[in-house]
């Protein structure tokens, strides 16, 4: 899936999103405990990977970011 704008609720701005790794998405449902994990994208903002779904703009509280890969 092509990167898409969209808002990020962390860096107050319109940013680039990608969909989810399979590494990111099988650490996601560790952490989180969902089954299904498909809907979240990735801010490509430098030093910011929040997570977001399509159509919400904060689904966790505090915020989750993607841990940089080893």
């Amino acid at each position: 899936m092509q990167p898409r704008q969209m808002y990020c609720f962390t860096c107050n701005s319109d940013e680039q999103h990608r969909a989810l790794t399979t590494n990111e998405k099988v650490w996601l449902r560790a952490l989180t405990g969902r089954r299904g994990v498909e809907e979240f994208f990735m801010c490509g903002a430098p030093g910011c990977r929040n997570l977001r779904t399509g159509f919400n703009k904060r689904p966790f509280d505090p915020v989750i970011r993607v841990p940089l890969p080893d």
